[in-house]
């Protein structure tokens, strides 16, 4: 069943307006008495049905509503040192389908892409386009955020829960870090060439440990797919 987001609900209607509606209209050719699911992106499905469809607007009417049954309770947010090319695209797209609720691009001393805050924000809306098209792939109640980019010093003030460094020099098992029931985790990844010792000396003093990936060395891209998944699985909720 198609299933789309939009903050246009209230009571029994609902509207899609924009690309999705075009998408609707031109792609799909969806027509009156047809159903779909729409999310209201705070983690509400609402069952609809078309009532109208046009090529700038989709009139809804709400049959029922139901939370989202596919948000975890662990609410993860990857701290990502900035990967060189494209990797960002595919982090961002398995990130939000494994269920991150934020995702912070971070500048690391061994990154070799070095863009400015300034540059990032260019990127900001690809970054959220690829985001919002996997959490309508995935089914996820809302959508999350991208935020803009950190050096290393500004991350690590901003946490303040539960954290984890991923760290190619050894640390415990994810599953030993992270205890089921848990509400929040942050979750740090380096980039191609890892943390430096002074950066894992500073996770230290702020009190998040390192965890272990495992005896091999994990790419950029591979290892935050890994540490979410052991984390959502740690926490019961995979």
């Amino acid at each position: 069943m198609p299933r789309f987001f939009t903050n246009l609900i209230e009571g029994s209607s609902a509207l899609i307006q924009g690309p999705d509606a075009r998408h609707l209209s031109r792609v799909l050719r969806i027509r009156p008495g047809e159903e779909l699911t729409v999310c209201d992106g705070q983690g509400t499905d609402y069952l609809c049905r078309v009532l109208r469809a046009e090529e700038d607007m989709v009139r809804l009417e709400v049959l029922r509503s139901q939370p989202c049954e596919t948000e975890p309770r662990l609410a993860i947010t990857l701290y990502q040192a900035l990967p060189k090319g494209e990797k960002l695209d595919w982090i961002l797209q398995k990130a939000v389908e494994l269920g991150a609720v934020r995702i912070v691009p971070v500048l690391t001393r061994f990154c070799v892409a070095r863009l400015s805050p300034k540059e990032f924000e260019k990127k900001l809306p690809r970054c959220e386009r690829i985001v919002l098209e996997a959490a309508k792939q995935c089914g996820r109640g809302i959508i999350p955020s991208v935020e803009r980019i950190l050096s290393f010093e500004q991350a690590l003030d901003e946490i303040s829960g539960p954290a984890i460094v991923c760290y190619e020099g050894g640390g415990a098992p994810i599953r030993e870090l992270v205890r089921p029931g848990e509400k929040s985790l942050a979750i740090l990844i380096g980039s191609e060439g890892g943390f430096s010792p002074e950066e894992i000396a500073l996770c230290g003093q702020a009190g998040i440990p390192c965890a272990s990936l495992g005896k091999r060395i994990l790419r950029c891209e591979t290892a935050p797919i890994a540490a979410l998944a052991l984390a959502l699985s740690a926490a019961g909720e995979l």
